[in-house]
């Protein structure tokens, strides 16, 4: 009988790998919450037009990628592909933008149907930041800070570079647009199919382009820069300012543009050149016009998000020692069950730490320490019928030479969780 298989593009986080992701998600919680971001959960399936209205008609995601589902009457519901959306959707819908300053981070699954391949899945992991109600480029700089910091944490800091970009208002890309067109039109032919479609649409995102033609072309149009009015141009400059001096390298890159359509002023992207073609790890930026598209007042915002499967592709290359907790100890027992499992809860009540793995398949002592070898247990504890009577464990050392000890069972979990490995 054919055993079934998870959906093309969509992965298991089996137990081994496990380790590694609460390695990460834990450090990137400890970075968030230091820098007074609080945690959302919002749900994995919103409204389609949640989605359509924040990122634009013509953007990848929502013509080729979204995960649309069927559901009963009018309703057009849609797998999330993002993050940013349904946070914007959740503080204006629970009022959570009154008084300002909003500071919240996220971690879960988003969903994009697009073909699998290294580093990009149809069920992708992400880990983001959304900030609310601060409007000078202050919050910008932190956040960065922030996730450089996060890099240093990860020992990965070195692998990667930042870029950075300024995509003005929303009537600086409009005079920039018309400038791009007046460029582009003339060498519509030369440039690659799906550039072309771009070009009606959006075609700014041209300088998304992977073809090599169009690459060239576009090293040679007009630089957005050059058509920020005088607000955002301040903002960008005094935002280089900041990372200055906060020692925070950089590269201004003009054709940083950012996939979706919400972006504005501040956009930026960590790249990395250890993960071949899927070298961004990390990119943001943001969007004082979105809660106000999503129908709530005003209200300035930024925001990033990180991919967890390439960062920990490029973690797990630098991490020595590996990632995966081993049990402290582990209980060999000829009791029956019911004393084996009443000393194993006795043990772990008084030590609340201990990792403890209780033998519970039985057997002989011999095909217990055969499991217990496996486990990769520093301790075997050993349970008979004379520690039964005196109130004993016997304590064996398997990772080392150390000599055997018989502990009263009063002392033991402590004596075991001072004695941990590590």
């Amino acid at each position: 009988m054919k055993t079934l298989q998870a959906v093309r593009g969509m992965h298991d986080i089996l137990p081994d790998d496990s380790a590694a992701w609460q390695w990460l998600e834990s450090i990137l919680k400890t970075q968030f919450e230091a820098y007074g971001y609080e945690e959302i959960r919002t749900p994995l399936v919103e409204q389609t037009e949640l989605f359509t209205k924040a990122m634009g008609q013509s953007t990848d995601v929502i013509e080729k990628e979204m995960y649309a589902l069927q559901a009963r009457g009018d309703a057009h519901l849609s797998l999330r592909p993002e993050g940013t959306a349904g946070v914007v959707r959740a503080v204006l819908q629970h009022g959570l933008l009154n008084p300002p300053g909003l500071k919240a981070w996220y971690c879960g699954p988003m969903f994009r149907y697009e073909r699998p391949q290294k580093g990009r899945q149809r069920q992708f992991y992400q880990a983001g930041l959304e900030a609310f109600g601060i409007e000078g480029p202050s919050i910008d700089a932190e956040l960065i800070a922030l996730i450089s910091r996060i890099w240093r944490a990860l020992g990965i800091d070195r692998h990667v570079v930042l870029e950075i970009n300024s995509l003005g208002d929303r009537a600086d890309r409009a005079q920039y647009r018309e400038t791009l067109l007046d460029y582009l039109t003339p060498l519509r032919d030369q440039l690659d199919e799906d550039s072309q479609r771009r070009l009606d649409l959006n075609p700014l995102r041209i300088f998304d382009s992977k073809n090599a033609t169009t690459q060239a072309i576009m090293l040679d149009a007009p630089k957005l820069s050059d058509a920020l009015g005088p607000s955002a141009r301040t903002h960008f400059e005094q935002l280089c300012g900041c990372l200055d001096a906060l020692d925070i390298n950089y590269t201004i890159n003009p054709g940083l543009v950012r996939g979706l359509d919400y972006y504005g002023r501040t956009v930026f992207e960590w790249k990395t050149e250890q993960l071949g073609a899927q070298g961004t790890i990390c990119a943001g930026g943001r969007y004082d016009e979105l809660i106000e598209m999503q129908g709530g007042r005003a209200t300035p915002g930024i925001g990033l998000a990180m991919g967890m499967e390439r960062l920990l592709e490029l973690i797990r290359d630098q991490q020595q020692g590996g990632f995966k907790t081993s049990p402290d100890a582990y209980l060999v027992s000829a009791l029956a069950a019911e004393h084996t499992l009443a000393i194993a809860e006795r043990l772990r009540t008084d030590g609340p730490a201990l990792r403890l793995i209780a033998d519970l398949q039985g057997g002989s002592f011999k095909a217990q320490f055969k499991r217990a070898d496996r486990s990769a247990a520093r301790w075997a504890l050993v349970l008979g019928d004379d520690e039964l009577e005196q109130g004993t464990i016997t304590v064996k050392d398997l990772r080392g030479n150390a000599e055997q000890l018989t502990l009263n069972l009063n002392q033991a979990a402590e004596w075991l969780e001072q004695n941990r490995p590590g």
